[in-house]
């Protein structure tokens, strides 16, 4: 479950926001920030935080991961209702919002860039986001996945992973403790069958990578202040380990 980690330091949202992207109300059947080029090779979607798609910061990355030469999707799956910070029913809110209906929707703007011709697709989610990429990794709807500082995900749901995978935790975080992260890179390395009766369990061996960051906490890669230079540059950490991620399965 989202642990406290995941409802803190809410980012001011701003509709407007974004450089060299624009938002558009169609992309897939939902409302979206784009940024690339049309012509542009292969796809990165970026999945928010509870937060939402109009985080600044979310859409700086999209500029920047679009400027490695990715057209990058930033779908709205919250439909205009991110979590508002003073909104203490914070169950009743997630039920509204699963990451498994946002996953059928992905489905909908992988759909909409392949009519685009861009069959090469990655995806990239943070906190609640991060089980929505694990879902479209499971079912080889993408060809790339990353995770940052990820939540509401469990060592069988990384065990069917079927792409190519980077988890990029905190050291400080509640919802994917490191302990929890190296479960992840344990499953991921495995190779074997694990027999049960007559019935065996093959788990494929997949690429991947797991990294924790020292001294940050969950949210650090998203909801960063511009006036911490020690939180900007591990962000633009990640940013960089993503980015070299997709760099190397997408293109």
């Amino acid at each position: 479950m989202a642990s406290s980690h995941c409802w803190e330091n809410p980012p001011a949202l701003s509709p407007a926001g974004g450089g060299g992207g624009g938002v558009v109300d169609d992309f897939g059947g939902l409302k979206a920030y784009v940024a690339g080029s049309a012509g542009s090779k292969a796809a990165v979607i970026l999945v928010s935080d509870i937060f939402g798609f109009e985080a600044p910061n979310l859409r700086k990355i999209a500029d920047k991961v679009a400027s490695s030469g990715y057209l990058v999707v930033v779908p709205d799956f919250l439909h205009g209702d991110p979590y508002n910070p003073n909104n203490n029913n914070r169950g009743m809110w997630l039920q509204a919002h699963t990451p498994l209906k946002a996953f059928e929707e992905a489905k909908l703007v992988i759909a909409a860039l392949k009519e685009k011709e861009l069959s090469t697709i990655g995806a990239a989610g943070y906190c609640w986001g991060a089980k929505v990429v694990v879902e479209l990794a499971k079912v080889h709807e993408i060809q790339a996945a990353v995770l940052l500082h990820p939540s509401l995900l469990a060592v069988d749901d990384i065990k069917e992973v079927k792409c190519p995978i980077s988890i990029l935790g905190a050291e400080i975080d509640k919802a994917s403790p490191p302990e929890l992260l190296k479960q992840f890179d344990q499953v991921l390395s495995a190779n074997s069958g694990v027999s049960s009766g007559q019935t065996i369990t093959q788990f494929t061996k997949v690429c991947h990578f797991v990294k924790i960051f020292p001294g940050v906490a969950h949210g650090w890669a998203v909801r960063y202040s511009d006036d911490d230079e020690a939180a900007v540059k591990s962000a633009e950490e990640a940013l960089a380990d993503m980015t070299f991620w997709f760099d190397k399965y997408l293109k």
